[in-house]
């Protein structure tokens, strides 16, 4: 059996195929440090005041920052700085306790189920991965306000998960920047 990165010439020798090796990026690991960072600028940037239409509009950025460093640092964001993450967005939102927690867990589950498969592609073919995954964690934060008696649902609820899914490529070109290393061609 010939090996898939192997095919025949016609004269029987092997010969590699030719891949764009030299212009992949590897990722390197960050420190925790910038995680924590990026997860507190969105927490920020979720508070700032807007108006009406706006903030129906926004997408739930620590959703997104959460989601970029579930699929590419893995080992380094879990469920339990999720967990943390959504209990103190449920502090700060006045929402129901453990709602944006659980959405949050959920989101990082099915991050971390997709990792490896979310990475072979590029980030405009990840929106719809992306848009899947916001929406599920936006389903079960409007199913536990809607059971809790404290929403009343509007067509328009779930727009920011598709504002989000559109936002990924620029959210994923700005945290990937700080962790990104080119190779160089004369060292392959």
């Amino acid at each position: 059996m010939i090996p898939n990165f192997m095919h025949p010439r016609q004269n029987g020798k092997f010969r590699t195929r030719s891949y764009d090796y030299e212009v992949q990026e590897f990722l390197l690991p960050v420190r925790k440090s910038l995680i924590y960072i990026s997860l507190i600028a969105a927490v920020l940037i979720n508070l700032m005041p807007f108006d009406k239409v706006i903030l129906v509009l926004r997408p739930d950025f620590v959703a997104l920052v959460l989601l970029y460093w579930n699929i590419y640092q893995p080992q380094q964001v879990g469920m339990s700085i999720a967990f943390v993450s959504g209990l103190f967005m449920d502090v700060i939102d006045i929402s129901i306790m453990g709602q944006h927690a659980v959405a949050y867990c959920l989101i990082t589950f099915f991050a971390l189920l997709l990792h490896r498969r979310l990475r072979l592609f590029n980030a405009f073919q990840q929106i719809p991965a992306v848009l899947w995954i916001l929406l599920s964690g936006q389903a079960v934060a409007f199913l536990a306000r809607v059971l809790a008696g404290t929403y009343i649902p509007e067509w328009y609820v779930f727009l920011s998960s598709v504002i989000g899914a559109l936002c990924w490529p620029l959210l994923s070109f700005l945290l990937g920047s700080f962790c990104k290393q080119r190779i160089d061609r004369d060292e392959v």
